[in-house]
């Protein structure tokens, strides 16, 4: 673009968005030195006062500059790379609003003669470029995101996590701590334990914690003039680092009755949820527990329906519905789970506890269900099949309209598990439940009152 020489050169106003720790301060810092301009940060989490931006009137005592002109002035450049840090950890209130006091200085239409109540007089912002920095979108006010251009920063998958310790994070850990002469290594294993046993995170922050404790330690070993490892495999990772912090879950050995794994996206990656239905003596009545949020309570609700409507095909009898309770526990009931993404795993278990016909352990699957069966697209594609991938399931039932997403899964999970697009849920039901029923399915018993009733008759 720079040798095309554009007749006007408009700089874009970018805003990365996406959990803490996945490098958006760092790429900002490349992009400036890519560009060969001076790069300044500025922090505005925690900014109140619309005069931290536009800067004081001079009739005040302590009159100052905002902090945009003040870091222009520290940089000594017109044409500086701005990174904005925490642009949606601004705050408003009767000191003003700072939110739309940033309305100026990132719009390229206004900023060429941006006014700082300090200077009086106005200022060119716009040979300078602004890259601002978001954890959550839903913070920024409509006005002030319409002036950006967001790109979002996904969680690192557990590949990228290994990439990025074997490039940057244990040669920097090993020089910061004095080791460089011992040559020491980590096998994959090792990393591989410590990212799922040791960190739960999108970025690697953590994990560059972890492979900093291990290298001190090994530090102290070698300045003690003890015996020290120079390769750091799994089994050695205990004893540095103690026991496991976190136990990543494991897949069902057996194929089991109202037991389906369903694939969730968090914001530290994909994982595997198991949902569990268990069918039993009552009034009727639908009972859900494990923090489950109201999209994914009216997803069970629209998952119940769908049954009821198709119960003649999947021979469960209509007296079931109102004799017997159905109980939907998802594990881990002190963690908040919600979205439509576990409809049709909902659907799934229910339809395994109320045949008795048991589900293949080896199926994951994603998707948000209709009252007619119909299956809708969802978010997270890539974490979930990875996380699918990583708990060793073989078969991932995904809606066909996120096939299209797959492009971001690498080719080795593609090529070793088996991703099948589905659209209603007669093909779930096909796929993922066994076709005879391995337990007596649950039937009401008889009242009293009928049994009377049946005597005199």
């Amino acid at each position: 673009m720079r040798s095309l020489k554009p007749k006007k050169d408009r700089q874009p106003i970018l805003c990365f968005v996406g959990p803490p720790g996945t490098g958006k301060t760092s790429l900002g810092r490349s992009i400036a030195e890519a560009l060969g301009r001076k790069f300044v940060r500025v922090s505005l989490g925690g900014v109140r006062d619309e005069a931290e931006i536009r800067g004081h009137r001079r009739t005040y005592i302590g009159a100052l500059p905002g902090r945009i002109l003040q870091t222009m002035k520290r940089a000594g450049t017109a044409n500086p790379l701005f990174m904005l840090d925490e642009i949606d950890k601004l705050y408003s209130d009767f000191r003003g609003d700072p939110a739309s006091a940033m309305l100026e200085v990132l719009d390229p239409e206004q900023n060429n003669s941006f006014s700082d109540h300090y200077l009086e007089l106005p200022f060119d912002l716009s040979r300078a470029m602004f890259i601002t920095t978001a954890n959550y979108l839903g913070s920024i006010p409509a006005a002030l995101l319409d002036r950006m251009e967001v790109i979002e920063f996904p969680g690192y998958i557990e590949e990228e996590k290994l990439e990025i310790a074997n490039r940057y994070l244990i040669p920097r850990q090993i020089e910061e701590n004095g080791i460089a002469d011992i040559d020491l290594i980590f096998e994959t294993t090792a990393l591989q334990r410590i990212i799922r046993e040791y960190t739960f995170e999108a970025g690697v922050r953590n994990l560059e914690r972890e492979i900093g404790r291990i290298s001190r330690k090994v530090a102290r070993l070698k300045a003690e003039e003890k015996k020290y490892p120079t390769r750091i495999g799994a089994d050695l990772i205990e004893k540095f680092l103690d026991p496991p912090q976190y136990i990543p879950p494991e897949v069902e050995k057996q194929d089991e009755v109202g037991v389906v794994q369903s694939l969730a996206w968090t914001e530290n990656g994909g994982e595997i949820m198991p949902v569990e239905v268990a069918v039993l003596e009552g009034k009727g009545a639908l009972q859900m527990t494990g923090q489950l949020g109201d999209v994914m309570q009216e997803s069970a609700q629209a998952a119940l329906t769908y049954i009821k409507s198709r119960a003649a095909l999947l021979g469960v009898e209509l007296e079931v519905f109102e004799r017997m309770d159905i109980h939907l526990h998802m594990p881990e009931g002190a963690i908040p789970k919600d979205g439509p993404s576990a409809g049709i795993t909902i659907a799934t278990a229910m339809i395994s506890a109320l045949t008795g016909r048991p589900v293949y352990c080896q199926v994951g699957m994603t998707g948000e269900i209709t009252l007619r069966g119909r299956i809708l697209p969802i978010g997270g594609v890539r974490e979930k099949v990875l996380a699918a991938y990583r708990a060793g399931l073989k078969v991932v039932l995904l809606p066909e309209k996120n096939i299209k997403d797959l492009y971001e899964v690498p080719k080795t999970v593609r090529s070793e598990m088996k991703i099948i697009p589905v659209t209603h849920m007669d093909q779930v039901v096909e796929l993922a439940i066994a076709p005879e029923a391995v337990v007596e399915p649950p039937r009401p018993r008889k009242r009293k009152n009928e049994e009377n009733s049946e005597e005199q008759e």
